[in-house]
């Protein structure tokens, strides 16, 4: 595809786009290069947890742009204190390192187990993580993932990751030996169909692992940051766990991600753990500004009220065209169909016209909904109207 005076032939091909280019975006809205809008529903895989372009992220980046952008991770910057500060006073976690993605965040949660286990579990090192997980790209997270088929993409895997059966407290337990580490999961399998875990299985979880002497492991890479309703997926059982991953919605867009662990976890010495951009001023600042509004009074109250709805309407759907239903936490959420038609649904949803509509479907048989946090009424009300004349068809 030709785009101007260049050719998109020279970027790598590893995924399949659709033959339009996005050059603006506000809000629940994206704008491609032929002047047709989209009503955005994925936001990057609920990556703009504040829509495109918010001014909150718009100011901290100008506003640090023109101060200082990267002294090195070798040093200390104002951005990264004030950030690591907020996370540790509105989590149950001591320490932060900062990372650029969430398969970062996630490499390094298994580093600080598998180091912990070297320090305190006789060097056990296997981490039991489910069947259908995502935890990123890289080869230990792939090995973590339960993805189908994922096994032998780049074997080998990288081992000590068995797997166990979602909200199957007996399947865990018959996993952990003498060499487990540590327990991974995320609060909704996001990837595996948007499928919440259970709360007692997640108190089950935490007072097994308690009583194992290991590790609990929650990657809220796409769960955290207000995407369930509350400022962390976990609080929604009221546990506390040993380590915490985040990404996609801390940055609402940038390149951020972050670890966290409790005190006694925190075993990385000097050399350990490190990264280029890790921390940097430019990206923590934004970082700053999102968990600001986040944490604004009324703001988690009213993705609860807007989460509530998008269910009510999504079941109403279901209904009325004989789905199997709907399913998920806060805004995250999927509608279930009676077919394998998700794709087509995708790709007929993006074609519609005068303004095209952006779903996702990571299982065929489902669609995924992720929109902005602050997604109005009036835009989900769209979107019903859209997926709703399409279901018709």
């Amino acid at each position: 595809m030709l785009y101007g005076e260049h050719s998109t032939d020279a970027l790598m091909h590893i995924t399949q786009r659709p033959e339009l280019v996005f050059e603006r975006g506000e809000g629940s809205w994206l704008h491609d290069h032929q002047g047709k809008s989209y009503l955005d529903f994925v936001q990057g895989w609920a990556v703009n947890c504040l829509g495109h372009c918010p001014p909150e992220i718009v100011g901290a980046l100008t506003a640090q742009a023109g101060k200082l952008i990267n002294p090195s991770p070798a040093f200390y910057n104002a951005p990264m204190i004030e950030l690591a500060d907020l996370l540790c006073a509105n989590s149950c976690f001591d320490r932060v390192f900062f990372a650029n993605t969430g398969a970062e965040a996630n490499e390094g949660a298994i580093k600080l187990a598998r180091k912990w286990g070297q320090l305190h579990r006789q060097g056990a090192y296997e981490i039991v993580t489910f069947d259908h997980s995502f935890h990123g790209r890289t080869l230990a997270t792939m090995s973590a993932s339960g993805k189908a088929g994922w096994d032998r993409l780049f074997a080998p895997q990288v081992e000590g990751f068995p797997k166990a059966i979602y909200n199957d407290i007996g399947s865990v337990e018959a996993l952990i030996g003498p060499n487990t580490v540590a327990v991974m999961l995320e609060p909704v399998q996001g990837e595996g169909g948007v499928i919440p875990a259970e709360v007692e299985f997640l108190r089950a979880l935490r007072r097994l692992t308690e009583a194992r002497g290991i590790l609990l492991i929650v990657d809220e890479v796409q769960t955290g940051v207000g995407r369930t309703g509350k400022l962390f997926a976990y609080q929604h059982a009221g546990i506390e766990p040993d380590i915490m991953t985040l990404g996609k919605g801390i940055g609402g867009g940038v390149p951020l991600a972050a670890l966290l662990a409790r005190e006694a976890v925190c075993c990385f010495v000097p050399g350990d753990q490190g990264g280029t951009y890790n921390g940097n001023p430019l990206m923590t600042a934004v970082g700053v500004a999102v968990l600001r509004r986040i944490l604004a009074p009324g703001f988690l109250d009213e993705v609860e009220r807007l989460a509530a709805y998008l269910s009510e309407r999504l079941r109403e759907l279901a209904a009325r065209h004989h789905l199997v239903g709907e399913r998920g936490s806060g805004l995250l959420r999927a509608l279930i169909l009676d077919d394998e038609r998700g794709p087509e649904l995708v790709r007929r949803a993006l074609q519609l016209a005068p303004q095209g509509l952006l779903l996702n479907s990571p299982r065929p048989n489902l669609l995924r909904f992720m929109p902005a946090l602050n997604v109005s009424l009036a835009e989900i009300d769209l979107m019903i109207a859209h997926l709703d004349a399409l279901l018709a068809r």
